[in-house]
């Protein structure tokens, strides 16, 4: 790490996660019996009645906004940042991640006369892309506070011999990012903390970029000032499709919240961890902070929070599984929770929560669910999405992706579930409704322009 430049901080930090799981006899589980469910959260709505509106923008005005942007989306085959994927037009104009969430921020800006700094934690491969679109948008200007900080990196561990994997084929494959939860060191390296006060910042709003509901709200700016707590995790109701995500219990000897991963489950345990009912909330991974708090915590452990390790086992080059099997050694931003007494969580919609990590959610988010509105929002009726379940042999990336959807993705309006076995490509103007299927006709196929498909497939055009 010193050979290739990397600060004392980004070492710090990788000593502490490599002597964590060198010396780990449990791999870090978190046991149910240790444990116990978190209930009774506050929702959004409930909040959103108490508090007093004209107030809330006072407590906006003292917040930052800073966005996870290190990905690469290499799992849906994209080789830059995934913030520059384009996501759904507006006004005839392609929008990425990227321009939808600038897009908030311009309007949030104007509309409610706050400051609203952006920051974008960027990596060594998403810094230069974005910071190139950041100086073509004339209607963003930020110049007292800066607009990105640089992820640490650190060496991928070959998990038989404790050693760096070597690759040279593609020597930057040898190197990744220590999880969202190298966020605070590289914070506290960066200076971010110091130039936030001095310019009259008390917190700190942090989301991942792929995230388009996780969008700046005054109503939870103002909910999170009135708790007078520290750290603030946004929660969501679980529901079968989440039963395999992170999710925030109570510890029972410290009585603080905790998050626990699925990683961190031990195989006993999974069903309970897997029960919806007893642990009701997931993880959304939008957090705030309140600015001075974090700074003390930081300064209390010199930039390296004791996070839990999470070992993270994949190829060395994540394109290709036949290449050889590698330990990236992690922490979650969201687990900080459990280092602050007066930490809480508040109950979101599925609206702050739209997350995009394969092309299914992709689908789903360019279909006409959704509409993104002139304050970039991006709007739909319930939020209750169909369940979607394409092909990886066929759209798993992106460029075949959008070689089967030359026109638009179906109309998905009308679907419950949907999926498609098989190399189909789609014409325009194609609707879905109820469970509909595709299945697999042994070679490429096509639905042509206007056709409905269902249960049965396509749907026959005879008369009976």
């Amino acid at each position: 790490m010193r050979e290739a430049g990397m600060s004392d901080m980004a070492i710090a930090q990788f000593e502490r996660l490599y002597r964590v799981w060198s010396e780990s006899t449990d791999g870090g589980v978190i046991r149910e019996d240790d444990v116990e469910p978190l209930t009774g959260v506050p929702s959004f709505h409930e909040v959103y009645e108490t508090i007093d509106h004209d107030k809330a923008v006072d407590a906006f005005a003292k917040t930052a906004f800073l966005k996870l942007n290190g990905g690469l989306g290499t799992s849906m085959g994209l080789a830059g940042p995934k913030s520059l994927l384009p996501i759904r037009r507006h006004k005839a104009r392609q929008m990425r991640f990227i321009d939808i969430i600038l897009g908030q921020v311009i309007t949030a800006r104007a509309r409610l006369g706050v400051p609203l700094p952006l920051v974008f934690m960027n990596s060594f491969r998403t810094s230069e892309e974005t910071m190139k679109v950041l100086r073509s948008k004339r209607k963003f200007r930020q110049t007292e506070i800066p607009r990105e900080i640089i992820q640490h990196q650190e060496p991928k561990i070959d998990p038989k011999t404790g050693r760096p994997v070597s690759w040279p084929a593609e020597a930057e494959l040898e190197w990744c990012p220590p999880g969202h939860g190298d966020l605070y060191s590289t914070i506290w390296e960066s200076g971010l903390l110091d130039v936030l006060q001095e310019h009259g910042f008390s917190y700190l709003f942090i989301s991942n970029s792929d995230n388009l509901g996780a969008r700046p709200s005054r109503t939870l700016a103002q909910h999170f000032e009135n708790t007078g707590s520290s750290f603030m995790a946004e929660v969501a109701v679980r529901t079968a499709a989440d039963r395999k995500g992170g999710h925030l219990v109570r510890d029972r000897k410290t009585g603080r919240l905790r998050l626990r991963e699925m990683t961190q489950v031990a195989q006993e345990d999974m069903a309970s961890a897997e029960n919806i009912d007893k642990h009701p909330y997931f993880n959304t991974n939008s957090i705030w902070v309140r600015i001075d708090a974090l700074k003390a915590k930081l300064e209390q452990y010199q930039g390296v929070l004791p996070l839990p390790v999470i070992c993270n086992y994949k190829t060395i080059d994540p394109t290709d599984p036949d290449s050889p099997e590698v330990v990236q050694l992690e922490t979650a931003m969201g687990a900080a929770i459990s280092l602050f007494d007066d930490a809480t969580c508040v109950q979101v919609d599925r609206m702050r929560f739209l997350p995009v990590k394969t092309t299914n959610d992709l689908f789903i988010m360019r279909s006409d669910r959704f509409h993104l509105t002139d304050s970039y929002e991006m709007v739909d009726g319930n939020y209750i999405f169909p369940q979607v379940d394409l092909d990886p042999r066929y759209y798993r990336f992106i460029q075949d992706f959008d070689e089967r959807f030359p026109y638009s993705v179906p109309s998905l309006a009308a679907a419950n579930s949907v999926v498609v076995k098989g190399d189909w490509t789609f014409g325009q103007d194609v609707s879905m409704y109820s469970d509909a299927r595709l299945e697999d006709q042994g070679s490429s196929a096509y639905v042509p322009r206007g056709e409905f498909v269902g249960p049965q497939g396509i749907e026959p055009d005879d008369w009976l």
